[in-house]
């Protein structure tokens, strides 16, 4: 493998936003979709996660295909559906694209944990990072199912090694970390506007 797993989603983080800055969303959604083979490495304890993002990638990449025009740019489908009252809707766009922002978020915040705590377990740095992001928003039955999940994350060692690749892995986790966490904050940032960032799992 060229570079770590890594690199592909940092080289599509710089097509992200237009010239104006305006986050895009085709290259958005490919680089959420860039993530989803650093997840495989953690075999079933990111099954759940993986589904879920793939699901609402999935969501948001078909309102996209519907009219890639007036669609261009991400914020647009949210836009659309707080002017129909469809935000709020579970099988909302709106709704993907919190969601996807969330697990995107705890992923961040993991790999975070795992470049500043060495010393942790992998298991110990999922359960911490879903405590930070994740866990508030879900209801008990996702809290449990994911609880489950964490104690089957695989040994650090070994999954350091997997997404090493040939290139230098803590930089590059470091590298995004930095660069995608303000895409997200972005995110958030627009959907608290409009007043949707607050939506919890039933």
């Amino acid at each position: 493998m060229e570079g770590t797993v890594f690199a592909p989603s940092l080289e599509g983080m710089k097509h992200v936003k237009s010239v104006d800055g305006v986050m895009l969303a085709k290259p958005f959604l490919e680089v959420c979709k860039l993530i989803l083979p650093v997840l495989d490495k953690f075999g079933a304890a990111m099954s759940i996660v993986k589904s879920d993002i793939g699901g609402n990638i999935a969501r948001l990449e078909s309102k996209y295909a519907s009219d890639p025009l007036k669609f261009e740019h991400l914020y647009s489908m949210v836009q659309v559906e707080v002017e129909s009252k469809t935000a709020k809707g579970s099988s909302s766009c709106t709704n993907g694209l919190l969601w996807l922002t969330r697990a995107m978020d705890f992923l961040v915040e993991l790999f975070r944990n795992l470049l500043e705590h060495p010393d942790w377990t992998m298991s110990h740095a999922c359960t911490e990072s879903y405590s930070k992001t994740l866990k508030k928003w879900h209801g008990w039955l996702a809290s449990s199912s994911f609880t489950v999940a964490m104690k089957l994350a695989p040994d650090r060692k070994k999954f350091m090694e997997v997404i090493c690749g040939s290139g230098d892995i803590n930089a590059d986790i470091e590298k995004f970390c930095t660069t995608f966490a303000p895409l997200l904050a972005e995110n958030h940032k627009f959907l608290a506007s409009v007043d949707l960032d607050d939506l919890k799992a039933s």
